[in-house]
């Protein structure tokens, strides 16, 4: 058997939608930037799918702009916030993605922004009161947090967030890369002012991201050298993506409780299983709270072991595919610095388990056996 308990890392692509994509690899390959029929072909279906992206945020149209997936919508929100308005602090957490924080530590360096860091609880709860503090302290400031961490699992709440930074006349930028397909986002509901998605995460395909923009914000691009995107976002636009990311968030937004019942009940099956079957056992951070996390992901802390450094490769061999967090930067052999903010045990190996609607309970079954085995010997 084969075992795949990485989505978190990227999802397989759902097969209805590489239909929709198909015909905009092979029959429709205009220029949506060209004026004749094949070009106006292309672009009505990327103005279809903005349409179809931004009802299901419930935003306009207008406030959605595609991009080459969620690093790069981040990247965005944070340059051009930063600098288009003027923003001269900035306040995050050590637990975001590198996405956000290393833009954040670049404006830093160069002296454009000072940056503040939330504190947090050694389970990874952010300190609220700490932003209020931080923003009384420092009027007209970028805020970016996250809402679900991608390597514990942790959820944050951004609708108290946005609030608070309501209150204060923030900027609020939340990376939704993990949520979004998996969690309902209205962003009338919401106070943000920036939210991203990226596609292949909701079964989508690679390389193709959006950002939601809230209207009257405006800030200079972060690509130049075209018009594309109402001048937001330059370069063709990748339109088989473009139309795959909007097929692929439509349906997972439509089978979202059904996804949701399935994929909690394989993650506590797979916590009761590693619970009874290793001794020692810890989940990291919200990880096994199942109202305080991610119920796609579990961040799973195993016992010392001579087999710690090898653990990851040993479940590869035993066609169990998972990470030991973010995919961005296992290649970096930087460790975590997630877990490492944390101060969680160095000697303790950690394995994260990410599901999808693809998993099944013999899946389950059969990581959680392979996991138990390496550690009873």
């Amino acid at each position: 058997m084969h075992a795949y308990f990485d989505n978190a890392a990227t999802t397989p692509l759902d097969p209805e939608v590489l239909d929709a994509m198909l015909p905009y690899l092979a029959q429709h390959f205009g220029n949506p930037s060209s004026l004749h029929g094949p070009g106006r072909q292309v672009r009505s279906a990327i103005e279809q799918a903005r349409k179809s992206v931004a009802t299901l945020v419930n935003a306009a149209p207008s406030e959605i702009s595609f991009t080459s997936g969620g690093t790069e919508a981040d990247n965005y929100a944070i340059f051009g916030s930063v600098r288009s308005l003027g923003l001269k602090h900035a306040i995050t957490s050590p637990l975001e993605h590198h996405a956000v924080l290393h833009p954040l530590q670049a404006l830093a360096k160069s002296g454009e922004t000072s940056l503040s860091y939330l504190r947090h609880d050694t389970q990874g709860r952010l300190d609220l009161a700490h932003l209020e503090e931080l923003l009384a302290a420092h009027p007209r400031t970028f805020v970016s947090i996250m809402h679900g961490n991608n390597e514990l699992g942790n959820l944050n709440d951004i609708k108290q967030i946005g609030e608070i930074c309501a209150r204060h006349d923030a900027v609020f930028h939340t990376d939704t890369v993990q949520t979004m397909g998996h969690y309902k986002h209205d962003v009338q509901e919401l106070s943000n002012h920036f939210l991203v998605g990226s596609a292949h995460k909701f079964h989508g395909p690679k390389g193709v991201g959006f950002l939601y923009r809230r209207g009257g914000v405006e800030v200079a691009p972060l690509i130049h050298g075209g018009s594309q995107e109402r001048n937001i976002r330059s370069g063709t636009e990748n339109v088989y993506g473009i139309v795959g990311l909007a097929k692929a968030l439509e349906i997972a937004c439509h089978g979202m409780a059904e996804h949701r019942q399935h994929i909690q009940s394989l993650k506590d099956r797979l916590i009761g299983q590693l619970a009874a079957g290793i001794a020692d056992v810890q989940f990291n951070g919200l990880s096994a709270e199942a109202d305080q996390s991610l119920y796609t992901v579990l961040s799973v802390s195993l016992p010392p072991s001579s087999i710690s450094e090898m653990l990851l490769f040993s479940l590869d061999i035993n066609k169990v595919a998972a990470s030991g967090g973010s995919a961005c930067t296992s290649g970096a052999q930087l460790g975590s610095h997630v877990l490492e903010a944390l101060g969680t045990a160095t000697d303790r190996p950690t394995v994260r388990l990410s599901m999808s609607k693809l998993n099944t309970e013999a899946e389950v079954d059969y990581a959680a056996a392979q996991l138990i085995k390496l550690y009873q010997k």
